[in-house]
């Protein structure tokens, strides 16, 4: 697994794409911390993540497209398959890699802290848990990509497709509000990510929230080793 890790790891920073991706991040964390934090004098960072919520949905699949869909087009999935690691510990493997890439995005933000000490004093309580809010709800949505990477050869159908299942997910709160069936709306809201998150990146840290993005995750990964497998045999 480690060995797998480390391959996919430094493959992002073998192309353009580790760079872009966190560029991307970078820009928009650093404009988004500027304009609602260092221009108004303030030590809330309520609404610089509140932002990165779709800026993370957008970058997620450029990690994700190229994990599984590549070793399908280079035909270098068949050694995987037929080495002597497990499936699981392939695929963990990969999703860790993705998850590395994605954490060292998220440590700008203890950056951003630091700034903040020297012009206000703020919450580190808040500050941890808006970091550990994204974390989960990005852990979540690389599971889904590795797993929708598992189906496809092609890195681009790959990157297209979860950035459709993630403007669903994005959009789940909005079509929530127009339903007049209690049912389906709460059913709705209970699959929410944003309302999840939101409870994040009010500084609160509840239990319940942060069972439902680990079990998405685990979920996912569970569909993509199944994927893998079934593979193996046919």
């Amino acid at each position: 697994m480690g060995a797998i890790f480390k391959r996919d790891f430094s493959s992002y920073f073998n192309s353009p794409i580790g760079y872009i991706t966190m560029a991307v991040f970078f820009f928009f964390s650093g404009l988004y911390f500027y304009t609602t934090c260092l221009y108004t004098k303030t030590s809330d960072m309520y609404y610089v993540f509140q932002s990165m919520f779709l800026v993370v949905m957008f970058i997620i699949p450029l990690f994700t497209m190229k994990l599984l869909s590549e070793e399908r087009r280079q035909r270098t999935d068949q050694a995987l398959l037929t080495s002597p690691i497990s499936i699981t510990r392939i695929v963990i493997g990969k999703y860790l890699s993705a998850i590395a890439i994605f954490a060292i995005c998220l440590s700008i933000f203890m950056v951003f802290a630091i700034v903040l000490a020297f012009i206000a004093t703020p919450s580190i309580s808040v500050i941890t848990a808006n970091i550990l809010g994204l974390f989960l709800l990005g852990s979540s949505l690389i599971s889904i990509g590795i797993f929708i990477s598992s189906l496809t050869e092609s890195q681009a159908v790959a990157a297209l497709s979860t950035f459709a299942i993630e403007f669903v997910i994005n959009i789940l709160d909005s079509f929530a509000s127009t339903v007049s069936n209690d049912f389906v709306k709460n059913l709705l809201l209970a699959l929410s990510f944003r309302t999840k998150y939101n409870n994040f990146a009010l500084g609160i840290i509840n239990f319940a929230d942060m069972v439902f993005y680990l079990s998405i995750t685990a979920l996912f990964l569970f569909l993509t080793v199944r994927v893998i497998d079934k593979r193996r045999w046919c």
